[in-house]
C-alpha cells in the first residue's frame, strides 16, 4: 500500500508540473503567433490607414494585395522583389560554397597560422557588420559598383564576401564526422576534393540546410547595407526599402494595409525554402564507421 501510494504520488506529481510546462509553452506559443495572426487579418483589412477605431479588421478584402503588385506608380513592390529574389539567390549560393569550403578546411586541414586566423574570425565576429558600411560603400564606389545595375553586383558582393567567416557552427559539425572516412578514401584514390563533395557534403546535409536558410534570409531582410547602396534609386531597391518606405508620413495612411500584405509576401520564399529543406534535418550520420 505503501509503495502504490508513492507511485501514486509521483504521478499526480509529475501531471502537475507537465501541466504547467504545456500552460507556459501554450502562452509563449500564443504571444509569438498572435502578432504574425494580427499582420495577417490587417492585410486583408478593408478600412485604411494606420489608426483606426478597432483592433480587427471590421470588413476584409483582396484590394490590398492587388494594389501591392499593380499600382507601380509610386512604390513598384513587384520590382523590389525581383530585386531581392536575384540577390538573395545568387548571395545565398556563393555564401553557402563559402561557409562550407572555409568550414571544411578548418576542420580537415592543419596549417600555419591556423589558430590565430579563427582566433581572429570569432573577434570580427563580435563586431556587428554594419559598423563597416561607410568604409565598404566608399571601396565599391571606388571600383564603380554604386551607380545604375551594378548595384545588385554590388549588394551580392556585400552578402557573400565576408560569409566565409562564420564558419563556427559548419565546422563544429564537420568535426562530428569521422576522419577515418577520408583515410579511407584517400586509400581509394580520391583527391580532397573529392573527399568533401563525395563524402563529406552527402553527410553534412543538416548543416547545408542550414547554412541554406541564413545565407537566404540575410540579404532577404536587410535593410541597412540596402538602403546606403542604393540611397535614391528606387529602381534597385529591396523589399526592405519598399516596406519601410511604406511607413513614412506621405505614404502610411495610404499604404499601412500594403505594407502589411507586403509583410505576407515576403515570408513566402522563406517558408517555402524551410518547407523544402527541413526533411534534411533529420538526416544524420548512419551507417558510417563500422569498429
Amino acid at each position: 500500500m505503501g509503495k502504490e501510494k508513492i507511485t501514486g504520488s509521483m504521478k499526480a506529481r509529475k501531471f502537475i508540473s507537465n501541466t504547467i510546462v504545456h500552460t507556459i509553452l501554450a502562452v509563449m506559443a500564443i504571444i509569438w503567433v498572435f502578432p504574425i495572426f494580427w499582420v495577417v487579418l490587417t492585410s486583408f483589412r478593408a478600412e485604411k490607414g494606420s489608426y483606426v477605431s478597432s483592433f480587427f479588421p471590421k470588413s476584409y478584402t483582396l484590394n490590398n494585395y492587388v494594389q501591392l503588385f499593380t499600382n507601380t506608380s509610386v512604390l513598384n513592390f513587384p520590382k523590389m522583389f525581383a530585386n531581392t529574389l536575384i540577390i538573395a539567390i545568387f548571395s545565398c549560393i556563393i555564401s553557402t560554397f563559402f561557409v562550407l569550403s572555409v568550414s571544411y578546411c578548418m576542420s580537415r586541414l592543419r596549417f600555419k597560422m591556423r589558430k590565430p586566423f579563427m582566433n581572429v574570425a570569432m573577434i570580427l565576429g563580435l563586431f556587428p557588420a554594419f559598423m563597416s558600411m561607410v568604409a565598404v560603400y566608399y571601396i565599391l564606389k571606388a571600383i564603380g559598383l554604386s551607380e545604375g545595375a551594378m548595384i545588385r553586383v554590388a549588394l551580392v558582393l556585400v552578402y557573400s564576401g565576408g560569409s566565409g567567416l562564420g564558419f563556427y557552427i559548419a565546422k563544429g559539425f564537420f568535426d562530428t564526422i569521422p576522419k577515418a572516412l577520408d583515410e579511407a578514401a584517400y586509400i581509394d584514390g580520391c583527391t580532397r576534393w573529392q573527399v568533401f563533395y563525395k563524402i563529406t557534403i552527402p553527410l553534412s546535409k543538416p548543416i547545408i540546410v542550414y547554412t541554406v536558410l541564413t545565407s537566404f534570409m540575410g540579404p532577404w531582410v536587410d535593410f541597412i547595407f540596402a538602403k546606403v547602396i542604393c540611397r535614391a534609386e528606387a529602381e534597385y531597391y529591396t523589399v526592405a526599402i519598399g516596406l519601410w518606405r511604406m511607413l513614412e508620413k506621405e505614404y502610411i495612411d495610404n499604404w499601412y494595409t500594403c505594407f502589411a500584405a507586403g509583410a505576407v509576401c515576403i515570408s513566402i520564399p522563406i517558408a517555402i525554402l524551410f518547407i523544402v529543406m527541413q526533411r534534411y534535418y533529420t538526416e544524420g550520420l548512419s551507417g558510417a564507421v563500422k569498429g
